[in-house]
């Protein structure tokens, strides 16, 4: 998985990634740390495979790294951060190897990451948006209650 791994190290990435964790250090919900990345990323492997799904790990991993790199841009320029994501993918994911077409299935699933698309043509789609939900432990969160994701979007109970 060389080219997930120069995604991470792509200068770009690299500075939104900082960015970001210095803006969310005294955030008291959920962060987008690399732990989040990486769990949205294994959640979204487990899923394909229990599914019998033909998709690529790497496809995956990059996926997931991608997903919310672009939450800065939302907080600094007032972009939504689905849309900054994609935008950033046009940037980083030629330099890391990645062709067109893995490019544009790796961005409409992060254009579609926080809605469930009922009926999606691409199950791709709904795997990043089930693995990012589930990723969450709001079941054991202090800060459930002062939460602004709706009730049915939150990982209430732990799922296998």
């Amino acid at each position: 998985m060389k080219r997930v791994h120069l995604i991470y190290e792509h200068p770009v990435f690299q500075e939104k990634f900082r960015a970001l964790q210095e803006e969310e250090k005294d955030r008291k919900f959920c962060r987008h740390t690399l732990e989040h990345l990486l769990d949205v990323a294994r959640l979204m492997y487990i899923d394909a495979l229990e599914q019998g799904l033909p998709v690529s790990k790497e496809l995956i991993y990059a996926t997931a790294l991608m997903h919310d790199i672009g939450r800065i841009d939302q907080v600094e320029k007032g972009i939504p951060h689905e849309q900054a994501g994609a935008d950033l993918c046009d940037v980083i994911l030629p330099d890391c190897g990645f062709s067109e077409d893995e490019a544009n299935k790796i961005k409409g699933a992060i254009l579609h990451h926080r809605k469930a698309v009922e009926g999606a043509q691409d199950l791709f789609f709904e795997l990043l948006y089930r693995a990012d939900k589930r990723s969450r432990n709001c079941f054991a969160c202090g800060m459930k209650k002062e939460c602004n994701w709706d009730e049915e979007k939150m990982n209430l109970k732990i799922e296998y």
